[in-house]
């Protein structure tokens, strides 16, 4: 096994553990086992659990932003725009819902918590399409003026539960009721 397939594996196996079973139930060695490395390798690509844990956050939103942003335009309409991202980015959690359950996680957790502060105070570089979206609907007095963390959770809240709904198998999100759901959170936040 090469060094980058290594790598590749030992997130793997930390994602599908984290997700499984929390951060606190995935230790290292358990990640090492499902990644079939010794114990002592983690610690040659990631030098702790705090490093690895924020390293797979930030692999799983380089994978994110690409799908968010494919035929994305800042030509759009802010409705076009915001039913753009919020499709987007509920497709993209229901055929990867191992990554949704990661970052149900991560978000939920102190590492998610500090990560959110400092997106919502600008500390934290990275792809701002909700911010620039939502400063946009405001600025041109299409979105309720209400603060960033305030919109995201009337727009985008409904969202993660529906996708960890369908995720559960409590309902079937087929792409008509995905359009349906989509166009409901922007009747939350619209003028």
């Amino acid at each position: 096994m090469t060094k980058s397939e290594k790598r590749d594996e030992i997130v793997r196996a930390a994602l599908e553990l984290i997700a499984e079973h929390g951060f606190h139930g995935a230790p290292m060695a358990m990640i090492a086992e499902r990644a079939g490395v010794g114990a002592g390798t983690i610690y040659r690509y990631f030098e702790n659990k705090d490093v690895l844990i924020n390293e797979l956050f930030r692999d799983l939103e380089e994978r994110i932003y690409p799908s968010l942003l494919d035929g994305y335009s800042l030509k759009q309409s802010i409705r076009e725009r915001f039913l753009h991202v919020g499709t987007a980015l509920l497709r993209y959690f229901i055929t990867n819902p191992l990554d949704f359950r990661y970052l149900e996680q991560f978000h939920n957790s102190p590492y998610g918590v500090e990560y959110r502060r400092d997106k919502i105070l600008g500390k934290k570089e990275g792809c701002d399409v909700f911010r620039i979206l939502f400063d946009d609907g405001i600025e041109q007095q299409v979105m309720k003026d209400f603060p960033l963390v305030i919109l995201f959770a009337l727009s985008f809240g409904p969202l993660l539960a529906m996708a960890r709904d369908h995720i559960l198998g409590f309902i079937v999100l087929d792409e008509q009721l995905v359009t349906r759901a989509i166009e409901a959170c922007w009747d939350g936040i619209k003028r």
